[in-house]
């Protein structure tokens, strides 16, 4: 199921503040202070810290089985999609992307595949990195220099993923995002297009 999308912005509370406008919570926040990695979750606002300086490498929200992460970059780019598998699920996706010849970078909480489409693949086993069954990530639609990454994912998840779509651009980009919801249609601070609609879920594929 795809269910998460991780980005990089210079607009990182304008980022939240969108977002939780949305509905999304804020389960976590990672930034460095003074050295060393610190954590400023919520009870604590950016009342709390907004003029300390911090540099987020991640915060992290959630709502539903959607799941948004952004750190602080100098510029807008997008890093990568996650989908949440079975361990079984995930044992089949990294031999296929080692038969393909994609970089794996593994740890006991996250997997991630490197592609040749300037973007990585998240594989996510952990059920606790969505809050719920409700609303769900749709579609999201990405702009590639290099053409072929549906193609790619087909390979690698053996069926098309209908929920990842691609056209031409110069470089890799997050355009649009659709989410299960009210309809809604608004621009985030990063120029990523959102969109809420209640129309039905497409229903999850398996291997």
């Amino acid at each position: 199921m795809l269910f998460h999308y991780h980005l990089w912005t210079p607009n990182v509370e304008a980022t939240e503040q969108f977002y939780e406008k949305l509905g999304f919570a804020v389960t976590q926040r990672i930034g460095k202070t003074d050295g060393a990695f610190t954590a400023f979750d919520p009870p604590l606002t950016w009342d709390d810290f907004r003029d300390d300086g911090i540099r987020f490498r991640i915060i992290e929200m959630k709502r539903g089985a959607i799941n948004v992460t952004f750190g602080h970059g100098k510029a807008v780019r997008f890093d990568h999609l996650g989908f949440l598998v079975t361990p079984e699920q995930r044992t089949l996706l990294l031999e296929r992307a080692q038969q393909m010849g994609w970089t794996i970078q593994a740890n006991d909480r996250r997997t991630f595949i490197q592609t040749p489409y300037a973007c990585r693949i998240e594989l996510q086993t952990y059920h606790d990195a969505i809050l719920s069954n409700g609303p769900h990530l749709k579609r999201l639609e990405l702009a590639t220099k290099q053409v072929g990454f549906e193609q790619e994912l087909k390979r690698l998840f053996g069926h098309a993923i209908d929920e990842v779509t691609t056209v031409p651009g110069d470089h890799t980009v997050l355009q649009q995002v659709v989410f299960t919801g009210e309809n809604i249609e608004a621009v985030d601070p990063n120029g990523v297009s959102v969109r809420q609609t209640r129309s039905p879920v497409v229903a999850d594929k398996h291997f």
